[in-house]
């Protein structure tokens, strides 16, 4: 197996929205180069759809201190304040620095860029819904990853694309670079680095019914994991309201922010219920519960009464077509559904890890509760500074990739501008190789395909919107056995260009490594807050575990769970009414 060797003073791992907005300021500084498993373009931010939200008040009246409440409420009080004011702060900034690179958002009559409701997005601390989305119709990640993709290619940033990476380099406490596994050849590429910064998305492939594109394995968090540094709050995963029922496929809030209304088999509006003020508006967490319980309740649509229905009927159709033109395309596509004149079929679909690696609001990957690991960075889905808590609004997933991609695209670059480089230890490959060969030879009697797919089946029954003990218990139990299996398996593909067989192996060992710690620090978790609801403790429990979740890996492979304290600034907790 060929190695390759390069040095640089930054490597970026990911170029979707979080990875190239880092890029854009690392490589005007210093040498950088940005490792991906797809093609730029082909990044995950190119799914988000519905916007994203800044406090321009370009439509009404709005300041990013009603921003930050919304947030710190919308996450159920389980956000760190100073890292949503950061966010809430620089989001205006981070708007016009998009749209200075040359974004098409939408815009008024007057020529400002346009903006709309967001679930949980509220006026005067809760009062009534605000427009504070800047979108480009439903199409805005994909708007943004183009946009950033096209300032990477003029500025001259160096991307390594299909390069899978598979480890961390580590000069004693301090990172030293990465590992990365050529898709196109099957060689090793030693890329040694003053700094590293991970950008590599989620792990909704945990969940069967999943927004998430089949490559969203939580490569980053797993790589963290097996290095023994802890991940943060992985029990709250967010599942997003209006997946198209039995698919998944997103459905984005910007439908219901443009007007559109949920309805059960009875063809109520049900939200009127669940949230009096704000209705299908309210955050996401309490919407997908409230879709699940009419479902549960049997007040459910179509022949099983196993979904709701998105009511678009009543909108004009041309505001349909300026404002949601791919998401009636999907449902047109997907379900033979139109949306001009039939509601169409929706239920929640696993949607956003709140988790992952945790850092500071200068994305600094920290090893424990007080210390930073020195030259590692993390920005985007996959890290946890906290801004979105319990439960994410809707819109401040690209904000947080634009404001902390570009903190950790800085940060990394300082860094790496002041220190020397650090010694990259001799034989680096050797964990990777041995992985890849160890996969190769394998001929075992288990299926990767099989293993998957129990997975993801025994998450969607026993850890998505609702959960229990029991449920709980019974997937970690599962995830133990698929575990056991997972050592017994076949690759047959044995060659070394793009070996689609390999590649899904060694994802599908992330996955499940990600899923116990997800599972295992839900059970730990004894209450209900955002987007984790245990039915057994169905209060919020502030006196216990207003606090983050922080899981270590031991040297044997066990998982043992320590606390940290949630930093307020301004805002106490309280009841969440919408």
């Amino acid at each position: 197996m060929a190695v390759h060797h390069h040095q640089y003073d930054v490597v970026i791992v990911g170029a979707g929205g979080a990875g190239m907005r880092a890029a854009l300021e690392s490589s005007s500084r210093v040498r950088t180069a940005v490792l991906t498993k797809l093609y730029p373009t082909r990044s995950h931010t190119g799914a988000a759809q519905g916007g994203m939200c800044a406090a321009l008040a370009n439509v009404e009246e709005d300041n990013w201190e009603w921003h930050t409440f919304d947030t710190v409420k919308g996450g159920d009080y389980l956000v760190d304040q100073d890292a949503a004011e950061v966010m809430c702060k620089e989001a205006i900034d981070a708007v016009i620095d998009l749209e200075k690179m040359g974004l098409p958002f939408n815009r008024t009559p007057e020529g400002k860029i346009d903006q709309r409701r967001f679930g949980g997005h509220t006026r005067n601390h809760g009062e009534a819904a605000v427009r504070r989305s800047c979108f480009a119709a439903d199409r805005t990640g994909h708007m943004i990853l183009q946009t950033l993709y096209q300032n990477c290619v003029k500025q001259g940033v160096e991307f390594f694309n299909e390069f899978y990476v598979l480890d961390l380099i580590m000069d004693g406490e301090r990172a030293a670079g990465a590992v990365a596994y050529e898709l196109a050849t099957g060689d090793i590429h030693v890329f040694g680095a003053k700094a590293v910064v991970l950008a590599t998305g989620g792990f909704g492939k945990v969940f069967k019914t999943t927004s998430n594109a089949h490559t969203l394995t939580g490569d980053g968090m797993g790589i963290v994991w097996r290095k023994g540094l802890p991940l943060e709050d992985m029990e709250f995963f967010q599942f997003h309201p209006t997946g198209l029922a039995g698919l998944g496929i997103l459905l984005s809030e910007a439908a219901r922010g443009e007007g559109g209304i949920l309805r059960n088999g009875s063809g109520e509006r049900f939200m009127e219920r669940y949230a009096p003020t704000i209705k299908d508006l309210a955050p996401r967490d309490i919407v997908a519960r409230s879709m699940a319980n009419e479902v549960r309740e049997g007040r459910g649509a179509g022949p099983e009464k196993d979904y709701v229905l998105l009511d678009l009927t009543h909108l004009p159709r041309e505001q349909i077509d300026a404002k949601l033109p791919d998401i009636t395309e999907f449902a047109r596509t997907y379900l033979g559904v139109e949306p001009y004149t039939e509601p169409v079929p929706v239920y929640p679909t696993a949607h956003y890890a709140m988790g992952g690696v945790p850092t500071n609001i200068q994305a600094e990957v920290l090893r424990d509760n007080v210390h930073v690991v020195p030259g590692l960075y993390a920005a985007g889905e996959v890290a946890c500074v906290s801004v979105h808590g319990s439960n994410r609004l809707g819109t401040n997933s690209l904000l947080d990739i634009n404001v902390f991609g570009r903190r950790a695209g800085i940060a990394a670059a300082e860094y790496a501008s002041r220190v020397e480089a650090p010694v990259v230890p001799t034989g680096s490959e050797e964990t990777v190789v041995g992985m890849v060969e160890q996969l190769l030879s394998a001929n075992g009697g288990e299926r990767v395909h099989s293993i998957r797919r129990a997975l993801q089946e025994t998450m969607d029954r026993n850890a998505q919107v609702y959960r229990t003990e029991e449920s709980l218990k019974q997937a970690e139990e599962d995830i133990a056995q698929l575990k056991a299996r997972y050592a017994n398996i076949a690759i047959t593909d044995k060659g070394k260009r793009f070996n689609s067989d390999l590649l899904e192996a060694i994802e599908l060992g992330f996955l499940l490594e990600l899923a116990e710690v997800l599972v295992i620090s839900a059970r730990a978790r004894n209450e209900s807050r955002g987007g984790h609801f245990r039915e057994d403790y169905p209060n919020r429990d502030d006196v216990n575990f207003m606090r983050h979740t922080m899981a270590y890996r031991g040297e044997d492979g066990s998982i043992r769970l320590d606390y940290k304290p949630v930093v307020q600034t301004r805002y106490q907790p309280m009841e969440r009414k919408y």
